[in-house]
């Protein structure tokens, strides 16, 4: 009854905004109302996958339509795409056995961390120090000690916290940590606190972390005094076998007289979001054929669960300019090439994306299922956060990936805007999941801000006036593209991979599907001329094994590629549609 209820009241929301919105130019009173409704409380910020996403999916629909836009996928406005949304605790236990059988509650004493595999292990119980092995640092928790089929239990953190930049961080993540005791042929890892958490010993929230799971080892967090249970057994104690290490910088490893039986369960939650698609088909004879795309996300934060800057209670994310703005974008800019478009030689795609702001999930769906080959796609522009012009300062990326953009930038600004040229292709917004498909693109940004996601994101902030002149700007560029006899050409822009989660000195070039819900890391392209291009790499490519590491997320590879250097040759194994290939990779410099 309750979906009921909103449908009918989106329905209402939609019949009466039609009675203001109907001009086919581009105002700032329409971009005024357009943004107001799409960042209004009713909408509860469009988190992905929810009611309120889908009835803003409803309302750009409604919109397409009612400008005169063709459906974009097989009849209808609307393309649902399937990702992970949460996780939740299934059947886990855990049975430590020695003098006794202890039988740990979960939730109590121990829990199960967000990335474990779903296994069922036995084992003898192995404590390993802090579960760092690092030949480099002179810091090996393994060295001596045979865990193969056995079940580590670890301290959390490294032996050297109170350094500042101590090498020993990079090697302190739980991810990380779990993958060398795999790799080490552990059954299971067991984390432990140290002891500055004594006092406050919580054990960790089971919260998606949006990667996939560490394949082939289960992981669980016991609570301190479960290990100095087991410790007391053989007269130690916990507290003082970590100063010891720590003190020391020596490792401290050994077998105990106990067996732990383990199983764990985590349970992925699938769920559905929507991107919307419409379609305005040229008539010309010799380049309909041919299709600009142009784009934006209109998911955001909803009640700022995940990615939110906001320090405070639980509240709306409104999302006026990211991307209310941008989407707003694609309405405007739909309605006014529909009434232009006896004059159109190539046909457009208008898009709204969302799952963006969890990894460009549908954006990265649409190019694996277009609605015709991408190789008919000439270019695409994307939006977000255009609604703060400041000082006429726009900012446009991908101004490399065609030989001619920044010629046709500079030419159509007859609007006084300082531009600021980024000539990569491959960046944080939507335009990379075209781009990993070697079409040109652009993007068009007007900067961050102090309320970038925060719920003061809202929409009477938004400088409309601003934005009619960059939606006006970005119509000259548009109608440039679609018009010319020669598509734009593609150029590969080199680029750095940037966001790494360890301090690696050595450069891959491989883009990240995170789309991909695959046992390995999955790519959705490879940077021209990097090591990964020369090896043959391409989209699509699922990585397994980097070395003697076997990759399961892109959390393995980034840590696999952590252990080696510029100038490394490395065996990398990938499956590639129903085959599987052996590359060799000459790392480069970052």
């Amino acid at each position: 009854m309750k979906k009921l209820v909103l449908i009918i009241f989106a329905s209402l929301q939609v019949a009466s905004f039609s009675q203001v919105v109907d001009s086919p130019e581009i105002t700032k009173e329409e971009i005024y109302q357009h943004i107001k409704y799409l960042a209004s409380d009713e909408l509860e910020g469009r988190f992905t996958g929810t009611e309120q996403c889908r009835i803003a999916a409803e309302y750009i629909a409604k919109e397409f339509e009612k400008a005169g836009l063709q459906p974009a996928f097989n009849g209808s406005y609307i393309q649902e795409f399937p990702f992970i949304s949460d996780i939740k605790l299934g059947d886990n236990f855990c049975e430590l056995i020695n003098e006794e059988k202890i039988s740990l509650k979960v939730n109590n004493d121990f829990t199960p961390l967000p990335f474990s595999d779903n296994l069922t292990v036995e084992g003898k119980l192995i404590f390993a120090g802090f579960g760092i092995s690092s030949k480099e640092n002179n810091y090996d928790d393994y060295e001596n000690i045979d865990v193969k089929d056995k079940i580590v239990i670890v301290f959390r953190n490294h032996p050297d916290i109170n350094t500042p930049h101590s090498p020993l961080e990079q090697f302190a993540g739980l991810r990380y940590k779990a993958t060398v005791a795999r790799d080490k042929g552990a059954a299971g890892i067991i984390f432990v606190n140290t002891s500055d958490k004594k006092d406050d010993d919580q054990l960790f929230k089971l919260v998606y972390d949006g990667a996939a799971k560490v394949k082939g080892i289960s992981v669980i967090q016991i609570k301190r005094d479960v290990l100095q249970k087991l410790l007391s057994k053989i007269k130690l104690d916990a507290e003082e076998l970590e100063k010891q290490i720590t003190e020391n910088k020596k490792p401290i490893s050994f077998e105990l007289n106990t067996t732990a039986k383990i199983k764990t369960e985590v349970i992925e939650v699938e769920s559905i979001s929507w991107n919307v698609g419409g379609l305005l088909k040229a008539n010309d004879e010799k380049l309909s054929d041919e299709y600009l795309a142009i784009g934006a996300h209109f998911d955001h934060l909803g009640w700022g669960k995940q990615n939110s800057l906001y320090q405070g209670e639980p509240a709306i994310h409104n999302g006026a300019d990211d991307n209310a703005s941008g989407t707003t974008g694609v309405l405007e800019l739909s309605e006014k090439f529909a009434f232009e478009k006896n004059n159109l030689k190539r046909s457009i795609f208008f898009f709204a994306f969302s799952g963006e702001e969890l990894g460009l999930l549908g954006s990265n769906y649409l190019v694996n299922h277009f609605p015709v080959p991408t190789e008919k796609v000439v270019s695409m522009i994307n939006m977000d956060m255009i609604g703060r012009l400041k000082d006429s300062s726009l900012i446009v990326y991908g101004t490399g990936t065609s030989s001619n953009w920044k010629n046709t930038l500079n030419d159509k600004n007859s609007f006084g805007f300082k531009l600021t040229f980024n000539d990569e292709g491959f960046g944080p917004s939507d335009h990379s999941s075209f781009y990993g498909k070697k079409i040109p693109v652009l993007f068009f940004f007007t900067g961050t801000h102090s309320d970038y996601h925060k719920p003061s994101d809202d929409y009477d902030k938004i400088n409309s006036d601003g934005q009619e002149k960059i939606l006006k700007y970005i119509h000259s560029v548009a109608t440039e593209i679609i018009n010319s006899e020669n598509k734009p050409d593609y150029l590969a822009v080199e680029r750095k991979d940037s966001g790494r989660m360890t301090a690696s000195r050595v450069w891959v070039g491989t883009i990240p599907d995170f789309a991909g819900d695959v046992d390995g890391y999955k790519l959705g392209g490879v940077t021209e001329g990097s090591p990964a291009a020369l090896a043959g790499l391409k989209a699509g490519d699922i990585i397994t094994k980097f070395g003697d590491k076997k990759i399961s997320n892109i959390y393995d590879f980034t840590y696999a590629i952590g252990n080696y250097k510029p100038g490394d040759k490395v065996k990398v194994l990938i499956k590639r549609a129903d085959q599987e290939l052996e590359v060799e990779l000459e790392l480069k410099a970052r």
